[in-house]
């Protein structure tokens, strides 16, 4: 049951506290001049390393349980990509009965090498949210590539694309065969397109295909510049286009707001080429910092506040899913569970999810000139349905923490609820055995369980506006309905 905390959140002089930031919520989607996007209904998705996937289903408890936490907020399962690197080492192998068959020298490590069987397949249709699945393009065994794309096709009920290749810019380097010859962004987008039309007439399905899947930042590389190498033969057979992200940086430059809306303007150009097509664009791949993350940044709470604010803010660009990745099971610091840990970046997906759940339209009330962000979501009535306020200065957990007021203007009613996720700075750590809450509520170790008595905060409403406290690195989450 939920207990009411009735908190002085009307006071703006608060110790710490600086000059309030103002936000007119709009009483209607597409009103107040304000840009809007429409909203998947399950904007948060996992991609899950390809040799890894079957393990994170079989070995790891929390998977189910914490995928199912975010099915409770939207009423769907969050959609999930099953690819990376380890999708152009893997090869179909038809008398296999194993889900993979690789060896490693350590089981940090991931294969350079692997097999996978039918069982596989039907692993990944076995989970009730929308799959897509990455195959091997680099190894350019494109019959091997339609074998396994016909089982997929077969076996994987909710099957939404197909990925054919990753991170084609990197082939080179990494001696796949299909880049023996010259390499380049045009050489790829030709390969890209005849295996997309080789592909989808072979499994009888269009459109089938996740196109693009780079991750070099654009445009080269990027879904514009494939667009303009496609004729209508290819376009028919894809269905979305695809980019990865991996941003980097410290915490402190990770979770700035001001930095999030940058980088996430580097894709502008791709979304409204893959929009001008009528394909949703995505980010098929992404997370904190590449190769698996870093120690000193991912596993942070910093690093939940930017899952949060990114998830968002890239919502509000467009960009229809984002897909984070987890690699290898027990080398992986940007994941957001293990076997026996939770990681704060969880923290922030699930206050992500909660704040967009079941709403239909987003729009932004900052620019994203500064650390202080405003959202809006809105049902499908037009009418408003929570406020997400997000308070990117950082703190580090030395020293006076200080405070930022927001004024949110155009309200209706008396009082509002809000939950707050919020820790003890932005370098809290849960797998290090600190507190990271949303709601008051936090994720049991292990079993990624709802553990806590779910907490509101009490906002009055005084001539149609509130004003409310954010700590710096936190973020209050406002029910308008």
């Amino acid at each position: 049951m939920a207990c009411l905390g009735i908190l002085a959140l009307s006071v703006a002089a608060i110790q710490g506290a600086v000059a309030a930031v103002t936000f007119t919520v709009p009483g209607k989607a597409h009103s107040g001049g304000l840009k809007y996007a429409p909203l998947d209904p399950a904007p948060v998705g996992i991609s899950f390393e390809f040799f890894a996937f079957p393990s994170y289903f079989t070995n790891v408890t929390a998977t189910t349980q914490c995928l199912s936490n975010w099915k409770d907020l939207t009423g769907i399962w969050p959609p999930i990509r099953i690819g990376g690197t380890t999708q152009d080492r893997a090869l179909y192998d038809s008398s296999t009965s194993a889900y993979v068959v690789y060896s490693v020298s350590s089981p940090a490590d991931a294969p350079a090498s692997l097999t996978f069987g039918s069982s596989f397949m039907t692993l990944a249709g076995s989970y009730d949210g929308t799959v897509v699945v990455g195959l091997n393009r680099g190894k350019n065994q494109i019959q091997n590539t339609i074998d396994a794309a016909k089982v997929a096709v077969s076996e994987v009920k909710n099957l939404l694309a197909i990925e054919l290749g990753n991170e084609p810019e990197y082939y080179s380097s990494a001696g796949q065969p299909i880049a023996s010859g010259s390499w380049s962004p045009a050489i790829d987008a030709a390969s890209q397109n005849n295996w997309d039309i080789s592909v989808g007439s072979a499994v009888k399905k269009a459109p089938i295909i996740q196109a693009g899947n780079s991750n070099d930042s654009p445009p080269t590389w990027g879904a514009a510049e494939l667009i303009a190498t496609e004729n209508a033969t290819v376009k028919q057979y894809v269905k979305t286009y695809a980019h990865h992200n991996y941003p980097g940086g410290s915490v402190s430059s990770l979770m700035s707001h001001k930095s999030i809306s940058t980088n996430l303007h580097v894709f502008d150009a791709d979304v409204a080429a893959a929009l001008k097509e009528n394909k949703p664009y995505i980010f098929g791949e992404t997370n904190s910092v590449s190769g698996g993350g870093a120690a000193t940044v991912s596993p942070t709470f910093g690093a939940g506040l930017w899952t949060m604010d990114y998830v968002i803010r890239a919502s509000y660009s467009n960009i229809s899913r984002t897909y984070f990745h987890h690699g290898t099971v027990g080398n992986c610091q940007y994941c957001f569970w293990g076997r026996y840990s939770m990681g704060a970046p969880y923290y922030g997906a699930y206050a992500a999810t909660d704040f967009l759940a079941k709403a239909s339209y987003l729009t932004a009330l900052d620019d994203g000139s500064s650390n202080y962000a405003a959202y809006v979501s809105f049902d499908s009535d037009g009418a408003p349905l929570k406020a997400l306020l997000y308070n990117s200065d950082y703190f580090s957990g030395s020293g006076s923490r200080s405070s930022q007021s927001f004024v949110l203007q155009g309200l209706t009613g008396s009082s509002l609820k809000a939950k707050r996720l919020t820790a003890a700075s932005a370098q809290s750590r849960v797998d290090q055995g600190a507190t990271v809450t949303y709601g008051g509520q936090s994720f049991t170790d292990g079993n990624c369980n709802v553990s806590g008595t779910e907490t509101f905060e009490a906002i009055a409403v005084s001539n149609g506006q509130v004003t409310v406290t954010i700590n710096a690195s936190e973020a209050l989450v406002i029910l308008l309905q």
